[in-house]
This record gives structure tokens, sequence and C-alpha cells, in this order.
């Protein structure tokens, strides 16, 4: 196979020596070069294309989303963002996907060679996620409208040890490369009394908030980063924050969500199959889950858990998907009952849902 070719994009040689160093010591990726800023990388681009750009948002001269927009409306190549302003999940690091980034890594403004060294599994990845990630157009999905119910409080997960009581059923969701998009487009199409939703989208810390902060100010639910035991709740959908794992958790018929420290489960933090696993454990049949557009194998076992708990699974098609990774490899494991559009997943839910 051809390796992915990689061109590192920052004002720091620091950064730029030790992010050749980790994506050339993967034998799947080479580093065509390297620029100090957005006009020596415009000159090399010149001479030829590579499969991804790293891109550092603070530069001298010309600053990385503005770089980012021109790229993209020249000559779309997938780029990654690495930069320190990403870490503090501002209105930047949210433009920057607007603008078309495909990934974002964060590094602190201190101690970044050691950082970026501790990163190297997680950099690597979005790397090649984002080199398989072929610019798709925008979609939208039809608002799901359904009559509101009386009884519409607090929800309920899934129990596979535990018996489940015969109430309103939970949705569980997974996504990674392109799921900030996906994501948009499955939540605006929510009426306002949806199932209550929890969310694992692999993202930085800090970037969860910001993000869960934007879907909040356009849907018609309510969307926020989770907090440790944060109530499942009709109309809400809560998004695991970065770097820390959310697992479903049922008290009685009262069903909330644990944000807990952890090890990286199937190369991430938080993990979708950690999210899944638990929502097997604790919802079964009272769960209705979808995996979405994402480079890797992250929640493919899980979802296999949550079929044999008795859950409906649902996983986005390849059409839609910017990369059909995970939702691939929970339908070759068989953890999959069905197989749908972006669009249609929103009101498949609803519907399953009751």
């Amino acid at each position: 196979m051809r390796k992915i070719r990689v061109l590192i994009v920052d004002d720091s040689a620091v950064v730029r020596q030790t992010l050749e160093e980790i994506l050339s010591s993967d034998p799947q990726i080479e580093v065509m070069g390297t620029a100090v800023d957005p006009y020596v990388a415009a000159e090399r681009l010149k001479k030829e294309v590579p499969d991804v750009i790293t891109l550092d948002i603070e530069m001298p001269r010309m600053d990385g989303l503005t770089f980012l927009r021109k790229i993209m409306q020249q000559r779309p190549i997938p780029v990654v963002i690495c930069s320190s302003v990403a870490e503090k999940g501002t209105t930047t690091a949210l433009k920057a996907l607007e603008y078309g980034a495909v990934e974002i890594i964060t590094k602190p403004k201190i101690g970044t060679k050691k950082f970026l060294e501790e990163s190297k599994i997680r950099l690597i990845d979005k790397v090649k996620a984002a080199a398989m990630a072929g610019k798709k157009p925008l979609r939208v999905a039809a608002p799901v409208e359904i009559k509101p119910k009386l009884d519409a409080d607090v929800m309920i997960p899934k129990g596979k040890p535990m018996p489940v009581s015969p109430t309103e059923k939970i949705c569980l969701v997974g996504a990674s490369t392109g799921g900030t998009e996906a994501l948009r487009v499955f939540l605006e199409a929510q009426p306002a009394n949806c199932p209550p939703i929890a969310i694992v989208q692999h993202m930085p810390e800090h970037f969860t908030a910001a993000f869960a902060n934007r879907l909040n100010g356009l849907c018609r639910i309510n969307v926020k980063e989770a907090a440790d035991g944060d109530a499942m709740m009709r109309g809400l959908a809560l998004i695991a924050p970065g770097d820390k794992h959310m697992l479903l958790k049922r008290s009685g018929a009262r069903y909330f969500v644990e944000v807990k420290e952890g090890p990286l489960v199937s190369r991430h933090r938080p993990s979708v199959d950690v999210l899944f696993r638990s929502g097997a454990r604790y919802g079964g049949s009272n769960v209705v889950a979808a995996i979405m557009t994402g480079m890797g194998d992250d929640g493919a076992k899980g979802m296999k858990e949550l079929k044999e708990a008795g859950a409906y699974t649902i996983a986005q098609d390849e059409a839609s998907c910017v990369v059909f990774g995970m939702p691939q490899e929970a339908i070759k494991l068989g953890g999959v009952d069905k197989v749908l559009s972006l669009e249609k997943i929103a009101a498949e839910i609803v519907r399953a849902c009751g």
C-alpha cells in the first residue's frame, strides 16, 4: 500500500521535529515535508499535494484558520488541527471543524514535546482517519415530529442481569471522525421530547463543553457536556467530556451517567465501548443504540454486547459516513440490526423508542 504522505505546518521547530519523528515511526506514514507558516506551505503545495496536513492555528503572517479556509475553497485536503488554542475548546476550534478540519488534537502551551510523545497513538490514528476521510456534502435530516407525552421526565436505560422495567427507552450513540457534523444532523432532527440520549464523540479535553453549547443553541432539545451523576431525561442529550469515560448506570427506575477517569479503552478515552458495554449491563432491551462515522473499531464489541442483551442497534451506512470504520466493524461482528443513512437515523430511533 502507498504510504500516507503528510505535510506538517507549525511555527515551532520543536513541534515540527516531534511530529515528524512520531508520524515517521509508523510504517504507513511518510512525512513529505514541514513548513514554518502557511506561506511556506502554499509554496510546497504548488509542487506536490499531501494526503493529510497537520496544521497549527496560531502562526505568524497567516493564522491557521485563514489558511484552512483557503485550502478548502481552492483544493480540499484532509486537515488535522494540532494546536494549543484547541485545548480550551474555544470558538476558534469549533470554527476549524466548520471550515472543514477532519480532526483536532490539542497541545498544551508548555511541555508540548512530552505531551505529543505521550499522545503518539492518538495522533497517528487521527492522521490515518483524516487520510480516509473524503470530503462529503453537508447533510440535513428532516425534523422528527411526535406528539408530546405527559409523563416525560426521568428516563431509563438497559439492564442485562438486572430486571428491566417496562418503561420508556433510552438512546446511546458513538461517533468519531466526521462525528461532529453527523451529530449536528442527528440532534437537530430530534423532537423536543426525544428519548434520553447519551453520546460518546472522540474529542479532546475541554473541547466537548464548547461543542455541546454550540449544539444546544442549534437544536430543539437540551444538549450539555455530561457531569457525573447527571440523570438521563427526555429532551436531553449528554455528551461525554473529553479525556473521561462515560458509563450508563441505573438505580431503581432512575437512569444516570457516571463520568470517571480510566485508561484508554479501544485506544480512546472517552470510549464508545465503555458506554455501550455499560448499556448492555444496565439497560438491555430498553436501549436503542447507534454507531456513526469514525475510524477504527471502538464500539463494535460493545454494540454486539448490546444486541445480545436485547437492545436495538443501528449503524450509519457507508455512503453517508466520512469514515466507514466503526460502523463497518460493528456490522462485521454481527452487532447491528439495521443499517441506515445519517438522515434516517433520528426518525428510526424515535420510532424504536415509541
